[in-house]
């Protein structure tokens, strides 16, 4: 009876009329994640959805990890401003295009350059950087990952060709969001952020942990409500790692199961999102990315950094670098993809509004 309860809810939830509130939400995720049958098929559900939107089709986003220097002190993340083990590094405008260069000829369309709040990225040396990118590539998306800025940041960003950025919100719900950040960050201030990236015109990315400590079901409930109403274009989800030299250093990772089903319940939520299996399912589970493309997920996002760089960009302990994550293992991920069913295109893989196929 209960399966066929958690089905009905899911049914609910793809035609939305599910109730939207954190508490309704809290309870499906804790009753699917003790129902194998309702999560298989949830996941049926959301990989139905996301092929009415984008077929069978895997985008790729080249990765390029610009910079570990970071200003925060955010509890979680191997590369905050206290942790003195990182080795620092910031990526030369020639080695990034270089990196650059080498996705285009592998077949990549979209670069994604991902950093901490790094302050000796200038809004200036980011411009020059963005500019020469969007010329000597034109057919290319760029996709944006280096945190909070001030709105006349984000706009000559967008102004110099960059597409898309992704700011993760982390959580939904303010109080938790206090128990992973120092006080000088606040929620309010990076939802605000999320805001003028979708006024300037960006496809704008959000996202949370899964499993992060002090986590309740209700929060990740939250998480859903915050996504229903803020409809991001991507949202980048994965779970909770710790990292050895961080406060958190002590607490259980997120899991696999729980993982998977927020990915298939915000493609029923937001059908046309563009959803990456990301890295860290990849981390927990040797066949992690795959697994999250069978929950509804359509994007994988290779590294293409320099190899001597990749281990230094540890935002928690164990991240995957070479192999099929590498963008040197990207006819492996194709292989991987194509077992399961999957193309992997040479595209920019754009976000589709609803009725665009």
């Amino acid at each position: 009876m209960k399966t066929e309860k958690l089905k009905e809810d899911i049914q609910k939830l793809s035609q939305g009329c599910f109730p939207d509130d954190k508490e309704a939400y809290g309870k499906l995720i804790g009753d699917l994640g003790e129902n194998e049958k309702a999560q298989q098929y949830l996941f049926e559900k959301a990989r139905e959805t996301a092929a009415l939107t984008y077929g069978n089709k895997i985008y790729i986003r080249g990765l390029i990890e610009i910079s570990n220097i970071c200003k925060n002190n955010c509890y979680y993340c191997g590369i905050r401003k206290d942790n003195r083990k990182v080795s620092r590094y910031r990526l030369s405008p020639e080695i990034i295009l270089e990196c650059c260069r080498y996705g285009y000829d592998k077949g990549f369309r979209t670069f994604v350059l991902q950093g901490g709040e790094d302050p000796g990225l200038t809004d200036e040396k980011m411009v020059d950087l963005i500019s020469k990118i969007h010329r000597e590539f034109p057919d290319c998306g760029i996709t944006l990952s280096l945190g909070e800025k001030e709105r006349e940041s984000y706009q000559r960003f967008f102004d110099a060709g960059a597409d898309r950025y992704l700011l993760r919100h982390e959580t939904a719900d303010s109080s938790h969001y206090r128990k992973l950040h120092p006080p000088e960050l606040s929620l309010h201030h990076r939802m605000e952020c999320l805001e003028i990236l979708k006024e300037i015109g960006y496809q704008t990315g959000c996202g949370c942990m899964i499993g992060s400590p002090y986590q309740t079901e209700e929060n990740l409930g939250q998480d859903l409500v915050y996504l229903k109403r803020f409809q991001p274009h991507m949202v980048g989800i994965g779970p909770f790692i710790s990292q050895k030299d961080t406060p958190f250093r002590d607490f259980s990772n997120g899991t696999l199961t729980r993982t998977l089903i927020m990915l298939g319940l915000i493609r029923l939520l937001l059908p046309q999102v563009l959803l990456p299996a990301t890295t860290a399912l990849g981390t927990i589970h040797p066949r992690g990315r795959e697994m999250g493309i069978l929950a509804g997920a359509n994007v994988v996002m290779p590294n293409l950094s320099p190899r001597e760089n990749r281990k230094k960009y540890l935002l928690y302990d164990n991240k995957l670098g070479t192999g099929e994550e590498s963008g040197e293992g990207l006819e492996l991920l194709k292989q991987q993809m194509s077992r399961i069913g999957y193309e992997v295109v040479t595209d920019r893989g754009d976000y589709k509004e609803k009725g665009m196929v």
